[in-house]
């Protein structure tokens, strides 16, 4: 689990400095795949199957915008100045999964973005810090969604983290919205993928094939890391 999600975090870190205006999303999903595979592990989205849709094309989910996530690599979309666009990526390596996600910023952004950015990013880390054996799942929604809602902004609908391990997607469901002390019982060893999805003007999605979109066509943006719980502080595996 950390040698995928070491792959995966130095992706993050290293991709953002390919975000720029004039660049397609096409064109960071080539980075990306060329980054994986030179490490020796497999893009864990490209391929993906989901009952009643197509095998997802991409070895990113590329996000711009009003797009949540799952947002399809195309040589059509094309950043602009002022964009935010999410980058969400798994990665297999030895039989063990690595999921993370970084929402990025197209050149100078609206004090509106810069306010979303940094409240969905402070609440991951807000549930990351609730994060350990002992704990429940409701804990780490709980310390997510109200630290949202007190500034303003929504967790989106529908949208959860999740367990991973040797598969991307395992129990448990990880919701960003909750109560303290409901849901399984957290305890050392477990990993889990921590993503924080979060709307400027309503908790409403549309779902669209593979993309989720907000209903009223605001900005969201979405944080993830993956996790391992301890007695202690848990440890981030995927800290781009």
């Amino acid at each position: 689990m950390r040698e995928s999600n070491a792959i995966v975090a130095g992706l993050l870190s290293e991709i953002g400095n390919y975000v720029k205006e004039g660049v397609s999303t096409y064109e960071l999903d080539t980075i990306a795949e060329d980054y994986i595979r030179s490490r020796g592990a497999i893009p864990a989205f490209k391929g993906y199957m989901a009952y009643g849709l197509s095998p997802f094309p991409g070895s990113i989910c590329a996000s711009i915008n009003h797009c949540i996530v799952h947002g399809i690599p195309s040589r059509e979309r094309i950043l602009k100045s002022g964009d935010i666009i999410s980058i969400d990526v798994g990665v297999l390596k030895d039989g063990f999964y690595g999921d993370a996600a970084c929402t990025y910023t197209v050149g100078a952004v609206s004090e509106e973005l810069g306010h979303l950015l940094a409240i969905t990013k402070e609440a991951l880390d807000r549930g990351i810090e609730v994060a350990r054996d002992g704990a429940r799942i409701g804990d780490i929604s709980y310390a997510i969604g109200s630290f949202v809602r007190e500034n303003g902004l929504y967790v989106a609908d529908q949208l959860t983290g999740h367990g991973i391990g040797r598969s991307l997607h395992e129990d448990p469901q990880v919701p960003n919205i909750g109560q303290k002390d409901r849901g399984p019982r957290l305890r050392s060893g477990m990993t889990l993928a921590l993503e924080p999805m979060v709307n400027i003007g309503t908790n409403r999605v549309e779902e669209q094939g593979w993309e989720f979109f907000v209903a009223d066509g605001t900005h969201s943006a979405h944080f993830e890391k993956t996790i391992a719980i301890t007695d202690g502080e848990a440890e981030i595996l995927s800290n781009y």
